[in-house]
């Protein structure tokens, strides 16, 4: 995500929205916040968080977590279980967040009310400018993970917002840390009720015969994880077909591709009529498309999950009954069929106050007081 400005009206609350470009969910959540914030006449700028680090870090940050991601994940499972400690990992991420403080405070800088982070690494900048008395604004946390880990939280922070109350309830235990449910950042399209003709069409294109159980799959955009031994798997359950989304994962487009009755799909603008049409998602990381699942009543399962956040997310869901973990192929088929046959869930609440109301009015406060 670029840095991307908008004018509100005069006297708004000017607000300062940063996310991070690994991957998409971050900058999904940033767009969402940005457009509410806008409706509501705010003046928001948003910054990429890679862009305030030194020009050497960027490709190596990006290029690390997509290699780890895909290829070594107990490499990655080992950094994160890391930053839940004292140690060599969670030292070396800190040097990383104190090279971004000139640049995230010459952003902040430009007379904004408050300041709001999307992406953890974001929140340890931050909240380092904001505990030192470089920054004179708030500093808000909007998680994007269902599970809350140390990355996510710092000192320094005035306020965490998170779409679940699971969250809220894990960060009091784990963190003596009070979050409070301001509601998912999704695109509005995701919660209207699924037309019954567009299903059949979208159905009808991908090739889904009438009565089969269709299965949409994702790994988000990078397409990490053991995502062919899942598509395998539920291959192996009777009556269904695989919708697949690769993301930017070309290779994994392709390898899916190869499969009888798989349906594999490259990076899509129509995830929405995709949700509609889908009986069950599989997912495996617990980012945006997981919340979007959520939010439009469509019932999901965790299965082959990534290392580190996306275990931790999956255990979250699990413990909160909101998605099933299942661990073997024959417990993924059960889950899959129990979750089809619930028909369309109520969807996950957006909550009221919303986190763009909430962050307008602590900014609002901010200037007054």
């Amino acid at each position: 995500m670029t840095a991307e400005g908008g004018t509100g009206r005069s006297g708004a609350a000017r607000v300062l929205v940063v996310s991070g470009s690994m991957g998409a969910g971050h900058d999904g959540a940033a767009r969402e916040l940005v457009r509410q914030l806008r409706e509501r006449g705010a003046d928001t700028v948003s910054h990429d968080f890679l862009d305030a680090l030194p020009p050497v870090y960027r490709p190596l940050l990006k290029g690390w977590h997509t290699f780890t991601a895909r290829h070594t994940p107990r490499l990655f499972d080992w950094v994160a279980r890391g930053e839940e400690r004292e140690s060599i990992v969670r030292e070396l991420t800190q040097r990383v967040c104190r090279t971004a403080r000139g640049e995230a405070a010459r952003w902040a800088a430009g007379g904004f009310d408050a300041a709001v982070s999307v992406f953890p690494l974001a929140t340890q900048t931050l909240g380092m400018l904001r505990a030192d008395g470089e920054l004179g604004i708030p500093v808000v946390c909007c998680l994007t993970d269902p599970a809350p880990n140390r990355l996510w939280v710092h000192p320094g922070v005035d306020l965490y917002l998170t779409a679940f109350e699971a969250t809220a309830v894990e960060a009091a235990e784990r963190y003596g840390v009070t979050m409070s449910v301001g509601g998912p950042l999704v695109a509005p399209v995701f919660r209207r009720p699924a037309d019954e003709t567009v299903r059949r069409a979208v159905r009808q294109r991908l090739g889904v015969p009438p009565g089969r159980l269709m299965v949409l799959m994702v790994a988000g955009a990078l397409g990490s994880g053991e995502v062919m031994a899942s598509v395998a798997a539920v291959r192996e359950v009777p009556g269904t077909v695989a919708v697949v989304l690769c993301g930017r994962n070309d290779r994994l487009r392709r390898k899916a591709a190869g499969l009888p009755g798989v349906v594999a799909l490259g990076w899509r603008d129509d995830v929405p009529q995709l949700m509609a049409a889908a009986e069950v998602l599989v997912h495996n990381a617990g980012g945006l498309s997981l919340t979007e699942a959520l939010v439009a009543g469509l019932p999901a399962v965790s299965y082959q999950v990534l290392a580190g956040h996306g275990r931790q997310n999956a255990v979250t869901l699990a413990r909160a009954g909101l998605v099933p973990w299942p661990r073997t192929p024959r417990e993924l088929a059960e889950a899959l069929h129990h979750q089809a046959s619930r028909g369309r869930m109520p969807p996950l609440p957006a909550a009221s106050p919303g986190t763009a109301e909430v962050v307008e009015a602590l900014a609002l406060r901010g200037r007054t007081g």
